[in-house]
């Protein structure tokens, strides 16, 4: 399975995803899902992925194609956000319809979902949430974060945090513990996990690391946050009864 987040503060934009393919209960690998396309001074993109792993490598492959060939559209040629979210969902279905088409992919799902970021020069960072049939939502100051894959288990955590004026270090701190719970609490979800920052105005990914269970960022917020749950929930209020003591 997967879990990905994308998250839009007004500092800028934050992406974190897990590693975790499962081909079958015996056959997990690792693959990246969260890839960038840098052309400094001119935009920048992050697409996370979720779904068929066929469909979605053959998708960021057409997309790489188009801009080394230089295609009348590619990511470098649109002038807004939304126009590349339109075009990423276009080669998207045909991707997914060429996968389909695979003798080895009969009665098997090729559909797959993406969560596009990034920001083009001459307007604001931006974030869509791009579904297996091309169309797109995008985030926004109500909903400022954009989940696929095992989504239930990070959410809390986002709901009470996010906003539109959070901190991009505190949106991507977060992040983290988003994926620290969902790891937590579902096998398919597993390390190491990708992180990117964009801060606004920079047009180039602003920080990228890999962090693995004893990187010692990942492992100190992974300790603290276990270590402050369990001391808030010793600060909670009484109860106005006591229960026998051992």
């Amino acid at each position: 399975m997967t879990y990905c987040v994308g998250i839009e503060v007004d500092e800028g934009l934050v992406f974190a995803a897990d590693t975790r393919t499962n081909a079958s209960l015996d056959d997990v690998r690792v693959y990246r899902k969260l890839h960038v396309f840098e052309y400094p001074g001119q935009a920048v993109f992050a697409v996370m992925s979720a779904g068929n792993l066929a469909t979605t490598q053959l998708a960021l492959a057409r997309i790489q194609r188009d801009v080394d060939d230089a295609a009348p559209r590619n990511l470098r040629t649109f002038r807004h956000l939304f126009e590349v979210a339109e075009y990423i969902g276009q080669v998207l279905v045909s991707s997914q319809v060429d996968t389909a088409g695979r003798p080895e992919f009969e009665g098997i799902s090729t559909q797959a979902t993406l969560i596009l970021g990034g920001q083009v020069a001459g307007e604001r960072p931006g974030m869509y949430m791009v579904y297996p049939l091309g169309n797109a939502i995008a985030s926004s100051p109500e909903t400022p974060y954009l989940q696929v894959g095992e989504s239930k288990y990070g959410k809390p955590i986002l709901d009470r945090i996010i906003r539109a004026d959070t901190r991009l270090e505190d949106a991507a701190r977060t992040a983290l513990v988003s994926l620290d719970s969902t790891i937590r609490s579902n096998l398919s979800v597993g390390m190491p996990i990708d992180l990117a920052l964009i801060r606004r105005d920079d047009l180039r990914i602003t920080e990228r690391m890999r962090l693995d269970a004893d990187t010692p960022l990942y492992s100190d917020i992974h300790a603290n946050w276990s270590r402050k749950l369990t001391e808030a929930v010793h600060t909670l209020p009484r109860f106005p009864w006591e229960l026998p003591q051992d």
